[in-house]
């Protein structure tokens, strides 16, 4: 697994080390990069003909400088056989917790990520949204419905009328059937699925948290805030500056 960071196209340019990476490589069961550490792994020569994903950032330059890939930034991560490549810090948690999955199993890996209190796992081809920990999956086509509107725009107006309206439902019905199928109401899924957007925006972005607020759904920085705080224990700019130092580590 290799890391990018500010230092990654120094060192893709260092052939002592590319040359060490394409010999361990080679023998490597799996390939695996987060954030720009893919630049390594295409200066190594091992990446060569895959599809593979990066920071937003970084994807116009990983296409001019190495046409031999097929660059595609929107998933969170990419396999393509036995290489894995994921976009920033936290697409980073995504891909582990994949390779988790994939080395002991889909219970395992649920495991983890309870342990290290990640609210969300999300499948890599997902770059808008994510699938939930801490609820369960949609049984029927109304309620899969509502969870699919809600994470393709957490922004968006989501009321209880709107989403019943989507649902062909009543809110009352609506209110009774998510709540049994997904194991929460409608009002607290919303607002788990606005704060893992929030979340993202925060860590790989440098809006203003009231734009971020505002994209999100939650309309004031004070009401993102509060959200925060109940359901992360921290403020969203200590959120934002633990992820911020993280990055520069890596």
């Amino acid at each position: 697994m290799v890391a990018g960071g500010g230092g990654v196209d120094d060192a893709a340019a260092d052939a002592a080390l590319t040359g060490w990476i394409a010999a361990a490589g080679t023998a490597a069961r799996r390939v695996t990069s987060v954030c720009s550490g893919v630049f390594l792994l295409a200066a190594a020569g091992l990446i060569t003909g895959c599809r593979v994903t990066t920071h937003w950032s970084r994807a116009a330059q990983l296409a001019r400088e190495h046409p031999e890939l097929t660059v595609d930034c929107d998933p969170i991560f990419i396999r393509d056989g036995r290489v894995w490549t994921s976009a920033g810090v936290t697409a980073g948690m995504d891909l582990a917790l994949a390779l988790v999955e994939d080395d002991l199993g889909r219970a395992a890996a649920h495991a983890v990520a309870q342990e290290l209190v990640l609210f969300l796992r999300r499948p890599g081809s997902q770059s808008q949204f994510s699938v939930p920990l801490w609820s369960r999956q949609p049984a029927t086509d109304p309620i899969r419905a509502v969870v699919s509107a809600v994470h393709a725009g957490p922004g968006a107006r989501h009321a209880l009328s709107d989403l019943a309206g989507r649902a062909g439902l009543s809110p009352r019905q609506l209110q009774r059937r998510f709540t049994a199928e997904i194991g929460m109401p409608p009002a607290g899924y919303v607002e788990r699925v606005r704060i893992e957007a929030a979340r993202r925006a925060l860590a790989e972005g440098d809006d203003p948290v009231d734009v971020i607020a505002r994209r999100c759904g939650f309309g004031t920085a004070e009401t993102l805030r509060r959200a925060f705080h109940r359901h992360l224990g921290v403020a969203p700019s200590d959120y934002r500056d633990r992820f911020q130092s993280l990055q520069e580590q890596i």
